[in-house]
């Protein structure tokens, strides 16, 4: 995957970190899930279409509040985790490789459609008008986000500024707060219905962190396997200096919720 927008131009491929991604990228705290549920998402008897599913990480967290899933990804790798992690759990859960952008539905077939950590890589202007058809009429599209706090976290900062050392044009860098950024073609077929941004405290062991990093767009998605390599020793070692063997990084999340306009 390559875009002109992010880290430079520099391409990225998922699929080379999807077993780092299935083993330390479900990280999400409960109260991240709760506030997706309290939004009124999600829930006993919706249609749910996850777009950039990953490793199916939403699905298979909200699977137990009865919502039906399907979720989809650019990276066959990513899918073929996702399947396996579901199957594990004997959860039944749809998934398909695809980009988002090629997805297609009959109209109204979703109540409610998911993008986490995922909808500033889309084409919005070929997405967004093939979401509102697909969604039923009321329906809804969630933008998810969340992302450590490097300014004013140390631990995360530290790490930060070694990924940076591997992939100085990383253009995840630098996270503070704000809203997700709806681009303004959003408003031919939608309209804001909530935007919520929060604090979370997220636990780790030096192990899942290093794992976290690890399984980032600036190094397992994007370097040479033995560029990965050297990071890990390096970061491993940072964290043996800076952190205790569990700890808490601060991070942010972000949600907004979009509703079809009535036709």
């Amino acid at each position: 995957m390559k875009n002109e927008k992010i880290d430079s131009g520099r391409a990225f491929d998922w699929g080379k970190a999807s077993a780092d991604y299935a083993r330390y990228r479900d990280i999400y705290p409960a109260e991240f899930y709760q506030k997706i549920l309290d939004l009124g998402l999600c829930t006993e008897g919706q249609a749910v279409l996850d777009l950039g599913t990953g490793t199916g990480v939403l699905p298979r967290n909200l699977y137990r509040y009865g919502a039906k899933f399907t979720g989809t990804d650019i990276a066959p790798e990513q899918i073929e985790q996702a399947k396996r992690l579901a199957a594990e759990q004997d959860m039944d859960i749809a998934f398909f490789a695809a980009p988002a952008e090629a997805v297609d539905f009959p109209d109204h077939t979703f109540d409610v459609v998911t993008a986490c950590q995922c909808f500033f890589y889309f084409d919005h202007a070929v997405l967004l008008p093939k979401l509102a058809k697909m969604l039923k009429p009321g329906g809804r599209l969630a933008v998810l986000y969340m992302a450590w706090l490097p300014e004013e976290d140390p631990i995360a900062g530290a790490s930060e500024s070694l990924v940076l050392q591997y992939s100085p044009q990383w253009s995840g860098k630098g996270e503070t707060r704000h809203p997700i950024a709806i681009p303004p073609i959003a408003e031919n077929w939608f309209t804001v219905q909530d935007s919520v941004v929060y604090d979370l405290r997220v636990p780790f062991t030096r192990e899942s962190w290093n794992g976290r990093m690890k399984a980032c767009r600036g190094v397992g998605a994007s370097l040479p396997e033995e560029q990965v390599r050297a990071f890990e020793r390096e970061h491993l070692a940072l964290l043996e200096k800076i952190a205790p063997e569990q700890f808490e990084v601060l991070h942010y999340a972000a949600m907004t919720v979009l509703q079809v306009k009535e036709s």
